[in-house]
């Protein structure tokens, strides 16, 4: 499998809802940063992490979130996937839509990174309970 091929099976097992595939490509090292000002921003080492402090915290505070792939872009040892975040916040019923990159970075066929750059401020003005509608 190429590089690309590895993120595009990532991609297909989110549209499953197939958090096992998701998580595949990640080793014990492979460090994952959510961006500063999103809600779930840091950065997290291995799949277990991933798992609970990224896609366990996204599954617990909202309904329907999505990611859309647009584009996916081989650059040999980067990977970059563009595209859309959607979804409604569990506790304040407020949807949104965010455009956001996914920067995989590679080193002998493993994912060693992976960066989120997200427009935060429509994902954070969701879960707000004190911004208007």
């Amino acid at each position: 499998m190429s590089n690309s091929d590895i993120i595009a099976a990532h991609y297909a097992a989110s549209d499953r809802g197939d958090l096992a595939g998701m998580l595949a490509p990640l080793g014990p090292e492979t460090t994952w940063t959510e961006a500063a000002g999103f809600p779930y921003a840091g950065t997290y080492t291995g799949p277990e992490e991933v798992r609970d402090n990224v896609f366990g915290a996204i599954a617990r505070d909202w309904e329907g979130y999505t990611f859309s792939l647009d584009d996916l872009l081989d650059a040999g040892d980067t990977v970059i996937g563009l595209g859309t975040y959607r979804g409604k916040h569990r506790e304040t019923g407020r949807s949104f839509t965010a455009r956001v990159a996914h920067v995989w970075k590679f080193d002998g066929g493993k994912v060693v990174s992976f960066e989120q750059i997200v427009d935060s401020v429509p994902v954070v003005n969701a879960a707000n309970a004190a911004e208007d509608r």
